[in-house]
């Protein structure tokens, strides 16, 4: 059975850096890619990044672009999230996500990130 397990948030400046990492536990990588999302308090859960285990396509939500990098370690079955000029709204749960066939169909427990102005 896969976990997913989220690491790597913290309270920090606006401005400041972070990186989240997400393993992925209990056999070798599985399904198609890996994806972060986030939950800010009173919204909905958005996309933020994702990423294909083979070939290693990226892509992000207009909001992170040119500031986030998604990346994956394969042989660690582990994926990051490198999160450069922190703002205040990027304070969520942040959230992995094993993309499967029919999308996404495990998450890791999230990881808080507070970014304070």
């Amino acid at each position: 059975q896969v976990q997913l397990v989220e690491s790597g948030g913290g309270l920090v400046q606006a401005g400041d850096s972070l990186r989240l990492s997400c393993a992925a536990s209990g056999r070798t990588a599985s399904g198609y890619g890996m994806g972060w999302f986030r939950r800010a308090p009173g919204k909905q859960r958005e996309f933020v990044a994702s990423i294909m285990w083979s070939g290693g396509l990226t892509a992000y939500a207009d909001s992170v672009k040119g500031r986030f990098t998604i990346s994956r370690e394969y042989a660690k079955n582990t994926v990051y999230l490198q999160m450069n000029s922190l703002k205040p709204e990027d304070t969520a749960v942040y959230y992995c996500g094993r993309r499967g066939g029919s999308g996404y169909d495990l998450w890791g427990q999230g990881t808080q990130v507070t970014v304070s102005s």
